[in-house]
């Protein structure tokens, strides 16, 4: 029973969680889920009457539901031997009679656990997280249990902890040691291999089911049913015939009267149908799956965990709905999502190997290494993947990290081009090339391009926020996710018909207005060479950039995979494709004007000018406007267009246009919605001006373990609840233990609640030591899971001192001294609810003045 009521808790509060990630700040702006008084949902309820002898130890990286762990293995306080702890998952099952003939078997449950061990490590988290016990407390670190939901990983524990098991295995001799060293290090190479070839796959998979689902609004291949259009008429296609194979939905039912607005209807119907392929009941929804994800990766990589966002169930459920959600045809990506899925396929096959699966730490550098491998398989370019991987997501981002992302970057890349997923030997849709330079006078143009890209990218991130916050979250469409998804599937679908480009899938639209107008290809009638054609298209992409961008606002936000990389370059090649027109329409109309008659061939249309340039050059600069990115977003446009002539071009809108929107908007539009959501993190690129005094900001009024107090089972259970009643991020917080006022120790509250429920006994008499020797031979040692040696800080430092500690260090506390006298602790929360207080009350004087 115990266990029943113990892993309904975790549920409940799994689910309580993800119901307070889509509220995000609404009615109680300025109370956050991690910094408010303990309530459901915020973390575990940790009743500490109920007598659970065997508490669960998950990590926070797998599923919520996931099974609870004995661990009885750790050291108790009752003397036994190393050999006679077990782990007690299996019975040994009782010998049946053998029958005639039949060989009689005995199973040994320590067979069984041997041979079930790698399914078990990878469905969930198995054993203690610290199994070098004695090392890590000769250390001085103590014993961590596994890390709880929303709460912070110990950066210098666990490298503590590596340095520990690799001076081990320095320490064997010979050539079994050789060998055992070189197949370690080997594992990081063999891990992010792995990474790379399933996330092709994947990648694969969602590509060709998007293809074909986007295709089927409007027909079907006859001669088979699985094909898309590209592929049904791939022969049609290069002979310039008609396909005859490709049949509209008006011609499958013979219907010839009315057969645009049968179309049409058809064209909606199964665009709504593709969600209902994959609407579950509410209670079944897998909000994690919701999202690019990028933000929540950010927040993990900055040493937060989130239980279940990087599981086996997010995956599959991002993976198949993100296919449906790009085949309605919704004003979304897959890119952004491809990251996520990404690092959820890293996290879930580092735990083929122990070194990464019981240390969250390095775990963290192989999500990094994976979401190069997403960006990668996104945008067909690795060093770009690389790049994002450092700039974007990555806290932690180390020379042996780099070479390893770059490894699975360039794995991903070659895994997905073998595959060949639209049977063009190109691994995104949207790759074109170029053959002419730029001319001089066009770096005005450039200029434009870059304003206008930061105007657009800094509006939609305000919008999107502004509609989250004051109206998805405030009406009755936070409580119907579903609804609100069928109502933009059918909006998106009857509004996008009408409009040939709007018509077309977003990566059809984009490689078009990128392409260079060559031989008889017009692009979808892009390609014109009268003053009437160019009138005519140019409205009909002023009305794509207004529909395209307004339906980006209200669907970028719903309870779907949505990515924002594919929007933003839509709408900025839509802008950058009108302006090229109109420098087109200026050099035809005015061809003896000094500046075009210096460059131009009179003799040659459309010789002056190339459109498509303009329009990659405005996509660049709208996504820099939308995420900030500068580097990695140039080398991804350079990758995908293989031009090095035009880097110099994109690199300057792209730097204008960060300026421009950093002036309107602070923030890119994933630390706006961290920010939203309220996610814990520390911006390690952020510079704070208003700062009060370390002294000021420190808890002076915590409850302190004095080791000359007799610290009884019961009085460490009226602190644990007390602490429990008054302090926000309870998994987090902890106890200093002190001497006479003296610093000794830290022992975090998790430790000491597994250390009291490991005694499996009811006596709350039992005296409990902190600091060696113990008082009796009745009391129990629980000097093993305490901090020896915790980092302190003098309470006359500098603020911006204690500030730059956590943001190098990746600290969870840091304890406040005077001349080694305990005054009190900052907890890395606490000092993020600080921060947070000095944005809003920069916000609320920027609103007055």
């Amino acid at each position: 029973m115990a266990d029943e009521s113990q892993r309904g808790s975790i549920n409940g509060q799994a689910s309580n969680t993800d119901d307070a990630i889509t509220s995000s700040n609404n009615d109680n702006a300025g109370q956050l889920p991690w910094f408010s008084p303990i309530a459901p949902g915020n973390v575990r309820d940790r009743t500490l009457e109920n007598d659970v002898n065997e508490p669960a130890e998950t990590t926070s990286l797998l599923g919520a539901r996931e099974p609870s762990v004995n661990y009885s293995h750790f050291p108790s306080a009752r003397t036994s031997s190393e050999d006679d702890i077990a782990v007690g998952l299996f019975s040994r099952p009782k010998p049946k009679r053998p029958t005639f003939g039949a060989r009689r078997h005995t199973w040994n449950p320590s067979q069984l656990k041997a041979l079930t061990e790698p399914i078990r490590r990878f469905k969930r988290r198995s054993g203690a997280y610290d199994e070098d016990k004695q090392a890590l407390v000769s250390e001085g670190s103590g014993i961590r249990v596994w890390y709880d939901d929303y709460t912070t990983i110990d950066w210098i524990h666990d490298y503590v902890k590596e340095r520990i098991r690799v001076r081990k295995l320095h320490s064997i001799k010979g050539i079994r040691g050789w060998i055992i060293q070189t197949y370690d290090g080997a594992q990081g190479w063999i891990l992010v291999f792995l990474i790379g070839i399933v996330t092709a796959c994947f990648a694969a998979s969602v590509d060709i089911a998007a293809e074909w689902g986007y295709d089927l609004k409007e027909g079907y291949c006859t001669t088979s049913f699985r094909l898309n259009r590209n592929f049904c008429c791939a022969h049609k296609n290069i002979n310039g015939e008609e396909c005859e194979e490709w049949k509209s939905w008006s011609q499958a039912f013979q219907i010839d009267n009315n057969a645009d607005m049968f179309n049409f209807f058809s064209y909606v119907f199964v665009a709504s149908s593709t969600q209902q392929v994959v609407k579950p009941k509410r209670k079944q929804l897998k909000p994690y799956a919701a999202g690019s994800g990028i933000p929540e990766v950010k927040t993990i990589l900055s040493g937060f965990v989130i239980r279940g966002f990087l599981g086996i169930r997010t995956l599959w459920v991002k993976a198949l709905s993100l296919a449906m959600v790009v085949s309605a045809g919704m004003t979304l990506g897959k890119e952004g999502p491809f990251v996520h899925i990404a690092c959820c396929i890293g996290n879930i096959l580092s735990r083929l190997f122990h070194k990464y699966n019981k240390n969250e730490g390095k775990r963290r550098g192989i999500i990094s290494a994976a979401a190069a491998a997403g960006v990668s398989v996104a945008f067909a370019a690795p060093i770009g993947g690389v790049l994002f991987s450092l700039e974007e997501v990555s806290y932690y981002f180390p020379s042996k990290t780099l070479s390893r992302s770059f490894f699975c970057a360039i794995v991903a890349a070659v895994s997905l081009k073998l595959i060949n997923p639209f049977g063009t030997g190109k691994i995104v849709m949207f790759q074109v090339s170029y053959d002419k330079d730029w001319h001089t006078f066009e770096i005005v143009s450039f200029l434009i391009l870059g304003i206008l890209g930061g105007l657009f990218g800094a509006l939609l991130c305000k919008l999107i926020i502004l509609y989250t916050k004051y109206v998805r979250n405030r009406s009755w469409l936070k409580k119907w996710p579903v609804v609100e998804v069928m109502m933009v599937v059918i909006i998106t679908a009857s509004v996008n018909y009408w409009n040939r480009y709007t018509k077309m899938s977003s990566t059809d639209l984009v490689y078009d207005l990128f392409s260079e107008c060559k031989g008889e290809n017009d692009h979808k009638g892009l390609c014109v060479n009268s003053p009437e054609e160019m009138f005519d298209v140019f409205c009909l992409l002023g009305l794509a950039l207004i529909s395209k961008f307004l339906t980006c606002v209200f669907t970028f936000g719903v309870r779907t995979p949505a990515g924002i990389f594919i929007p933003s370059l839509l709408i900025g090649a839509c802008f950058g494709r009108m302006l090229g027109i109109a420098i087109q329409y200026l050099t035809m109309t005015h061809p003896d004007f000094p500046i075009f008659a210096a460059v131009c061939n009179q003799n040659k249309d459309n010789d002056c000018v190339i459109p498509g340039v303009y329009a990659m050059v405005g996509a660049a600069a709208s996504l820099a406007g939308v995420t900030r990115m500068t580097v990695s977003l140039t080398v991804i446009m350079f990758e995908l267009t293989g031009a090095l002539t035009y880097v110099l071009p994109i690199m300057t809108a792209i730097i204008i246009s960060k300026w421009v929107a950093d002036g309107i908007v602070k923030h890119g539009i994933y630390e706006l919605l961290i920010d939203l959501v309220g996610h814990p993190f520390l911006n390690s690129n952020e510079e704070y001006v208003e700062a009060t005094t370390t002294l000021e900001l420190c808890q002076r009024d915590l409850e302190v373990i004095d080791v000359k107090d007799p610290n009884t089972i019961g009085e460490l259970k009226v602190k644990l609840k007390v602490l429990g009643k008054s302090m926000s991020g309870y998994s987090d917080a902890g106890f200093p233990i002190v001497d006479d006022s003296i610093l000794v120790g830290y022992i975090a509250s998790t430790e000491l609640e597994h250390a009291i429920n490991s005694l499996h006994s009811s006596d709350d008499t039992i005296r409990c030591c902190f600091k060696e020797p113990p008082f009796d031979s009745e009391s129990v040692n629980f000097t093993v899971y305490t901090d020896q040696a915790p980092l302190t800080v003098s309470q006359n430092a500098s603020l911006e001192v204690v500030l730059e500690m956590f943001k190098k260090l990746g600290l969870r506390y840091i304890i406040v001294v005077n001349c080694g006298q305990y005054v009190g602790v900052i907890h890395k929360k606490r000092l993020l609810g600080y921060l947070r207080q000095l944005e809003g009350k920069k916000d609320d004087d920027f609103i007055r003045e």
